[in-house]
């Protein structure tokens, strides 16, 4: 992909143990691969759109179809940012990062999903770290937020590792039943004080115009 189209192409975020990068044609093959397998135990579904409640196939596929469907429909007032993560060179998730009206009202939203296998090795803090990293550091962000239905206590755990405080409730329904979304809120200065993780950014420069940040200092 040619970066002078598509700055996005070059960006890069590395931490200790992991690289987040956006995903090329085969890298999207793999993480097809990788949806097709499982990301969560069937019994439950911590999604609030149940993309994981169908065939391994229509996994795979609607993982490449949502990636086509983000570049496709990027705008500096609307975007998702769906970046591949790479442990030990093999492709174990997504990390997304979004935003509307990130030039006014500087705050992101966090989303994500491991493959099965990779669970539980404190994978999804470090990745989530290292885009509440980009947020802060290199877009100057003031708060992010996420959520997660209450039934999923490893993904509150992750955000409450990270620093965040509840931020209210929503009622959803989840296969036919109510479910209860613990929304969760990061404030800027609250990630300075809590930041640990080492993360490196490379490429970010030429994207800023993209997500609509300015400069900053990266």
């Amino acid at each position: 992909m040619n970066p002078d189209w598509w700055p996005l192409a070059e960006l890069r975020l590395r931490t200790p143990r992991l690289e987040l990068r956006l995903p090329s044609e085969a890298d999207l093959e793999s993480l097809g691969d990788l949806a097709a397998l499982g990301v969560h135990d069937p019994l439950v579904q911590p999604f609030t759109f149940p993309w994981t409640d169908v065939s391994p196939a229509d996994r795979a596929r609607s993982t490449l179809q949502y990636q086509w469907a983000q570049w496709g429909q990027w705008r500096p007032e609307r975007w998702s940012l769906e970046l591949a993560v790479f442990h030990e060179g093999e492709a174990v998730g997504v990390q997304g990062i979004s935003a509307t009206d990130f030039a006014i009202l500087r705050q992101v939203g966090t989303g994500s999903w491991l493959g099965l296998d990779h669970h539980g090795q404190g994978i999804g803090t470090e990745m989530r770290a290292a885009a509440l990293y980009l947020a802060f550091e290199g877009l100057g962000a003031l708060d992010a937020v996420s959520a997660a239905f209450t039934d999923n206590p490893a993904s509150i755990r992750v955000s409450r590792k990270l620093g965040y405080a509840d931020d209210g409730i929503e009622r959803h329904v989840s296969r036919g039943r109510p479910a209860i979304l613990q929304r969760l809120r990061l404030d800027r200065a609250t990630w300075e004080a809590r930041q640990q993780v080492p993360v490196t950014v490379h490429g970010l420069g030429r994207c800023l115009p993209m997500f609509g940040a300015g400069e900053t200092g990266l």
